[in-house]
Order: structure tokens, then C-alpha cells, then sequence
């Protein structure tokens, strides 16, 4: 096995368990390694560490596998690690009988670069959608999906490895079917008591957001008899719970019709819920939001959930001056006494910078605001201590006087 050598000092992350190992802190590779192939990480002196997958390409040069150097990583490895991310999801009260879970959640589940959502459909059983990321991750492909049918005996497994990420670690897209019989796509589910289809062929990511699951519950319970307005709605998951807790009016925005589309199909699923108090309007949310405070239109409840302004900590100012503009528009639409759900899912944003942001907005608004509570990813979305960078998910519930 290859080794990979460290500059003196550079081995400090692996003594606090972190798994990345960037390109300037390494020294050479002692051997010969492809990408993907497990190396040795070594202190300069020569210490063994760690095991990693090596990737030639990009400047996280290796992601851990294990602290355990005696460990061999073979097939045996990630079954094993596939089953203990189900078990720990079992082991919670409250992630049972969900409908849409997510089942290993990269480097915080010791699996960088694996992502595995899991959709139930009452009439085609469990589909389990698997996205790799990163060089390691797509070298044991086999050994992960066997691992995912073992542990959770689903009908289906089907690869969105599409992220734009791969790119950094020279890797191709690559979709499909990996396991089980082809269909369409579209799975039925249950969120809540919401029914909604999702696409896990075309839609975002694996097809849904399942870290916001509780969040849109909440929603649920702060929308009753009020007007809410969500942005960047998608296919409605937030709309569609603030209707089933009794809002007045939802109106919500997107720049995808055919998201759009798609959150007006979920809402004919439920007959119980008033579509005549749902209104789906297809624009950009900046403007549409000014165009909104010029027509003197104001909220109780505001839902902002914009896509991903900055994916590394280089585009945190450009995308700082976004999530201000943004959340500046929501305060001055909110009536007296409404609440903002505000959130960033920037991995370079982190959550103290992302609290500034919010007040310098609500401060340039005039409004007097408190944060009501903390809000992030579901429980099938943990956070390795060692690994901050894994809550990408943050948001702040607020209130304005």
C-alpha cells in the first residue's frame, strides 16, 4: 500500500480525527497510487495514521477511511459501515416510520463521499438513491450498494451521481439504475400527513430535501390562520405543510416552472388541503420581493430556503451580500409580529457568520428582531464533532416586533 507523507506539523487534523488531508499538507507519495486507491497517511517521520482514499486530482488530496491503520478496507469494511449508518438511524424514535430518510450522510456517517436517501412507496416498496461524491467513494461502489440491499433489504437502488462536485475529483456524472427493476422514478410519499411524488431521476440532489423534514413541520404549526410566503419553494414541501396548519393564504415563489409544476401536482394529492388559498407564481425571488413591498403586501410568516449562494468559504463574501439582500426583503415584508424561517445550506457559510448576516439585514430593515430558536438538518443528518464543516444546514427562526 502507497503512502502518503506529510509536512512536519501537518499531522495535527488526524489527532483531532478530522478526515480531509489537503493537497499543501502534503509532502510526496512513497509508492504508486490511482485515484481512489487506499493509502497510508504518514507523519513525517514516517508514523502511520490513518487510511484514506487518495485523490490525484483535488486539493482535499485524501478522506479518511479509518483511524485504525490495522484495519483492512475491503468489501467487509463498508458493509459493516453501511449497516451501523441504518442502525443508528433505527436506534431514534423519532426517524422511524419515515417515509423519505436519509441513510448515510457522508464523512459524519465515515463514509466521505457517500450519500444514500431512502423513499418509501407503499405500492413499490423502498427505493434507495445513492450519490458518490468523491474519488473513494466511487471505487467501492459495489461494496456500497451491496451493503445498502443487505442492511435495509430495499427493491431498488438507483445512482444520482450527477453533483458538480465529482468534477474536482476527476471524475464523470454517472446516473442509474444500480439494483432491482427500473421505473420511472416518481416515488409516492408521506411527510407529516402531506402526500407528495418525488422525482428521483430529474429533481435536486437525490429528489427531495430531507434535511428540512422538521423544519417544514414547524412551519406547519406557525402557519395557522396566517399569510405565508415561501421562497425558492421547489416543489412545495413548506407550502403544503403551512396549508395542512390552516394558513390563510400561501403564496409562493420559484424561478422553475417546472418545480412549480410539480408543487401543484403535490397539492391536487391532497384533496383536504384548500388549493384555493395556494397561489404558485413563477419569477425571481429578488425582484418578485420588491415588487411585493412596492404593492405594500406584508407576511406572518416568511420561508426563506435559497439554493446554495456559496459552496466554499472563497465565494463567502459575494454570497454574504446575497443572504443579506435576501433576508433584508423578507424583514421589511413582515407584519408586526410575523417570523422569518431563514436558512443557508453554503458549506462556506458558517453558522456564527450566517447570525451576522441576519442582523446586519434586520438592523438596515429597522426592525427589531429576536431569534425565537436555532434551526438545522434533521436527525438523519448528524454532524461528526471533528467534522464542522458536515452542518451545512443552519437557520434561525425570527421574530420581529
Amino acid at each position: 500500500m502507497a503512502e502518503l507523507i506529510l509536512h512536519p506539523g501537518k499531522e495535527r487534523s488526524l489527532f483531532k480525527r478530522h478526515p480531509w488531508v489537503f493537497d499543501t499538507a502534503v509532502a510526496h507519495l512513497a509508492g504508486h497510487a490511482r485515484r481512489g486507491d487506499t493509502v497510508t497517511l504518514c507523519a513525517a517521520d514516517g508514523r502511520p495514521l490513518a487510511k484514506a482514499a487518495f485523490s490525484p486530482q483535488s486539493k482535499i488530496r485524501a478522506r479518511v477511511w479509518t483511524f485504525d491503520v490495522e484495519m483492512p478496507i475491503d468489501h467487509a469494511f463498508f458493509k459493516r459501515r453501511v449497516a451501523q449508518a441504518v442502525a443508528r438511524r433505527a436506534a431514534l424514535p423519532e426517524l422511524r416510520g419515515q417515509d423519505g430518510l436519509r441513510l448515510i450522510h457522508a464523512e459524519s456517517d465515515g463514509l466521505p463521499g457517500v450519500i444514500a436517501d431512502q423513499y418509501h412507496d407503499e405500492m413499490s416498496g423502498d427505493t434507495v438513491v445513492v450519490q458518490l461524491t468523491s474519488a473513494g467513494a466511487d471505487k467501492w461502489r459495489s461494496a456500497i450498494v451491496d451493503g445498502l440491499v443487505k442492511a435495509t433489504g430495499c427493491a431498488r437502488v438507483y445512482e444520482r451521481s450527477d453533483s458538480e462536485v465529482r468534477g474536482l475529483e476527476g471524475l464523470e456524472p454517472t446516473t442509474g439504475w444500480l439494483h432491482g427493476e427500473a421505473s420511472a422514478g416518481d416515488i409516492a410519499i408521506g411527510e407529516h400527513g402531506v402526500k407528495m411524488v418525488v422525482d428521483i431521476v430529474a429533481g435536486h440532489k437525490t429528489g427531495f430535501y430531507l434535511d428540512q423534514r422538521e423544519n417544514r413541520q414547524m412551519s406547519r404549526r406557525l402557519a395557522e390562520n396566517g399569510r405565508v410566503l415561501n421562497c425558492f419553494c421547489y416543489t412545495g414541501g413548506f407550502s403544503l405543510q403551512a396549508l395542512a396548519g390552516g394558513a390563510a393564504s400561501v403564496l409562493s415563489i420559484d424561478s422553475s416552472q417546472p418545480a412549480l409544476d410539480r408543487a401543484a401536482a403535490n397539492l391536487a394529492l391532497n384533496p383536504s388541503l384548500d388549493a384555493k388559498r395556494a397561489e404558485w407564481r413563477c419569477a425571481n425571488v429578488f425582484d418578485e420581493l420588491r415588487q411585493l413591498k412596492a404593492a405594500g403586501e406584508t407576511f406572518d410568516l416568511i420561508v426563506l430556503d435559497p439554493p446554495k449562494f456559496a459552496p466554499s468559504a472563497a465565494h463567502a463574501e459575494r454570497a454574504s451580500r446575497a443572504y443579506k439582500d435576501i433576508n433584508l426583503l423578507g424583514f421589511r415584508l413582515l407584519a408586526p409580529g410575523g417570523l422569518l424561517m431563514t436558512y443557508s445550506c453554503s458549506g462556506g457559510i458558517g453558522v456564527e457568520l450566517f447570525q451576522k448576516i441576519v442582523a446586519a439585514a434586520a438592523c438596515d430593515s429597522g426592525r427589531t428582531a429576536r431569534i425565537v430558536r436555532r434551526l438545522q438538518g434533521a436527525a438523519d443528518h448528524p454532524v461528526d464533532l471533528a467534522f464542522p464543516e458536515g452542518e451545512y444546514l443552519k437557520g434561525l427562526l425570527v421574530q420581529v416586533d
